[in-house]
């Protein structure tokens, strides 16, 4: 009888697991409904801040000598120092989402530095910290609330120390990684070069009538402001959009764990089934032994 008391147990505790795991993709789906809408809309207003930048970028570079010398879009062939920003989730029990970033960034580091380029790492996400601290792998910058929580004036003051470090020269690239939402099913890495730009990120059509109407004098000023403007609602973006597919792989894991704790208990049950059987069968024997040695 001990033995169907383990097997009720164990039939309880996998049951309150299976009601937790359902419980889960139940919330994740959810929020994941709302991050899908609030990806969207940035999503329309990042494209519309690339066409702009693209055709001011496009303009500027027609009227200077040399084409447009904005240190924003100088490329460099040959960096010495490289920043990495990533985005990694705040939570676990969303798969391999996590660990598809922080292995695309080790793949990257080792690249850069077999090309004896110095790599600094810059982090939003707790599971990110967590990962490269554990591995005595030193942080530039690292936070572990925003991930969770995108915020626009946040995000804007996390980059805003590599942009600085790029203006004054401390790095002459900087490239954003993250996990990004596809569909409900996939997510999608994203490798972003953020500085310096490159004008084939960013659309414009030159055949198409602008609305644009700004003074040759002002170009640089408003190249300047948008510029500040693309790199900070990129990051932004990026958190917004790797939150989508933490919710989206959220819903998978948790979806599996219940199918796997439903055939878990399906199996325990027969288990109980047969044992409580057995032991049925193993009283009824004893009971007629008894009754065959009295007579």
């Amino acid at each position: 009888m001990a033995n169907l008391k383990e097997i009720k147990l164990k039939i309880g505790s996998v049951s309150n697991t299976q009601k937790t795991t359902k419980a889960m993709k139940l919330v994740s789906s959810a929020k994941l409904t709302r991050t899908r809408q609030l990806s969207e809309q940035a999503k329309s207003y990042a494209s519309k801040i690339n066409e702009v930048l693209s055709e001011i970028a496009h303009r500027v570079s027609k009227v200077q000598d040399g084409g447009n010398t904005h240190k924003a879009f100088l490329q460099n062939d040959n960096p010495k120092t490289v920043d990495i920003v990533f985005v990694t989730a705040d939570k676990g029990l969303c798969g391999g989402f996590n660990m598809a970033t922080i292995k695309t960034v080790n793949k990257m580091m080792a690249e850069y530095k077999d090309q004896g380029i110095n790599v600094r790492l810059r982090v939003a996400g707790r599971k990110g910290v967590d990962f490269f601290t554990f591995q005595k792998i030193d942080l530039l910058q690292s936070t572990s609330d925003l991930a969770s929580a995108p915020d626009y004036d946040k995000a804007c003051d996390f980059i805003k120390d590599a942009v600085s470090d790029f203006e004054k020269g401390e790095t002459d690239k900087v490239v954003l990684v993250y996990n990004g939402f596809l569909n409900m099913l996939t997510q999608e890495l994203k490798v972003r070069e953020l500085l310096p730009i490159s004008l084939e990120d960013v659309s414009f059509n030159e055949n198409e009538s602008s609305m644009l109407d700004i003074e040759p004098d002002d170009d640089d000023e408003v190249l300047e402001e948008l510029t500040g403007k693309y790199i900070d609602f990129n990051m932004y973006y990026s958190l917004i959009d790797s939150l989508a597919a933490e919710h989206s792989a959220r819903m998978q894991a948790m979806e599996a764990a219940t199918k796997n704790a439903k055939e878990r208990v399906d199996s325990l049950t027969v288990e109980y089934n047969k044992a409580r059987q057995a032991a049925i069968t193993t009283e009824l024997i004893e009971i007629i032994s008894g009754v065959e040695s009295l007579k």
